[in-house]
């Protein structure tokens, strides 16, 4: 592993941003808007799932997807491969459609109302829910495959998010117009997670970099082993990245700073391709690895609590805690429920298509998207 790096030459970027910490501001549950569920990216919320899940309705598209589905209000919104956004409500009807006519993979996210999404061919969308049209486009030079995040730049409401193109971007998130942009090594393929008033992101020169949002400059850069394809996953002063390889990181942060950094899990295959975010609490994190196990490590000792073989390969998706239980999904389509403490298997659920994205959880009810276009909303059997 190599030494920290600070890139000195870098473009500035933000100033005075502060992020939301997500679902555990919200007082109804009813929301996921964005994803992993808060701007720290941890795929930890205080909401508990339904003691004996049942399956209460599907909604069938056929039509492909990548994305991970966010909830608003209690209607379900992604979009598919080929640019139809939709929202569906509680009772699994067509609340809302929205066809962009174009390729995408990104996950959206909803603030205010708008819902943000990128696009293959290099633009950031914003559609307003109400009105039902674009407010504004914004164009970069490379495909956005991540979804955005939500922080303030000098008491305005922006979003950040990554493209192809190498940069980072803050944009207006009412105008749309450019803030300012942060220039990286190579591709951005990640979500950037917000830690205090700093943005944390990997990219795909293997680089995991920190940015200041007061001062607007570079605090800190790591290199890790290979290049990182995914998102940081940040719990009080650590983050947890993974890179291609499946080797994970944990990195201690104070003042902006990467005072610490250690391997904590080492890639059981050479040449495998981690993809896939860890989850974190405050007592273990938790992830998947290529052997197809789910994994729980204790961040006190640092020592495995429990591992689980899944059935299937564990492809893209990432675990989610829900206050004392982890859901996990598969690439072949086993929804699973353990239990956090001691990796009790509590639910399975075979949904007969691939799951790509990540679940979504809201109270009383989560929902799983698969790779087919099919939304799964679970909620208590009765």
């Amino acid at each position: 592993m190599k030494n920290i790096v600070i890139v000195s030459t870098l473009i500035l970027f933000l100033g005075g941003c502060v992020g939301r910490t997500g679902l555990s501001e919200q007082s109804d549950r009813m929301d996921w808007n964005l994803f992993r569920g808060d701007a720290a990216l941890s795929g930890y919320t205080d909401v508990s799932l339904p003691s004996k899940p049942a399956l209460l309705w599907t909604f069938k598209t056929g039509k492909r997807t990548v994305s991970s589905p966010v909830v608003v209000n209690g209607t379900t919104y992604w979009c598919d491969k080929f640019g139809m956004v939709r929202g569906v409500n509680l009772g699994g009807e067509l609340d809302f459609e929205y066809n962009l006519g174009t390729a995408v993979e990104a996950t959206p996210m909803v603030h205010d109302s708008i819902l943000y999404i990128g696009r293959i061919d290099g633009f950031m969308t914003a559609i307003s829910l109400a009105k039902r049209n674009i407010l504004w486009n914004y164009e970069t030079l490379g495909q956005i495959s991540a979804s955005p995040n939500f922080m303030k730049f000098a008491n305005k409401p922006s979003i950040v998010f990554g493209s192809y193109d190498n940069y980072l971007y803050c944009l207006d998130a009412k105008s749309g117009q450019e803030l300012n942009k942060f220039e990286s090594g190579y591709y951005l393929n990640g979500a950037a997670a917000l830690w205090k008033e700093h943005v944390i992101f990997g990219g795909c020169d293997a680089y995991v970099r920190i940015i200041n949002c007061n001062t607007g400059v570079l605090s800190d850069s790591l290199l890790l082993d290979a290049y990182v394809p995914a998102s940081p996953a940040v719990k009080g002063d650590y983050c947890y990245v993974g890179d291609y390889l499946g080797n994970i990181y944990k990195l201690m942060l104070e003042n902006g700073k990467i005072v610490h950094h250690n391997m904590i899990v080492t890639a059981a295959d050479a040449n495998g391709a981690f993809i896939s975010v860890p989850a974190v609490s405050s007592e273990a994190f938790f992830y998947l690895s290529n052997d197809r196990h789910i994994n729980a490590i204790s961040l006190k000792s640092g020592e495995p609590l429990w591992k689980y073989m899944l059935k299937g390969d564990v492809g893209e998706s990432s675990p989610l805690i829900a206050k004392d239980k982890v859901i996990v999904c598969t690439k072949t389509g086993v929804i699973s429920i353990f239990g956090a403490d001691d990796g009790e298997l509590l639910w399975e659920y075979d949904a007969g298509e691939q799951i790509i994205g990540s679940p979504a959880v809201i109270n009383k009810r989560f929902f799983v998207l698969t790779a087919r276009g099919t939304l799964l909303c679970f909620g208590e059997s009765k």
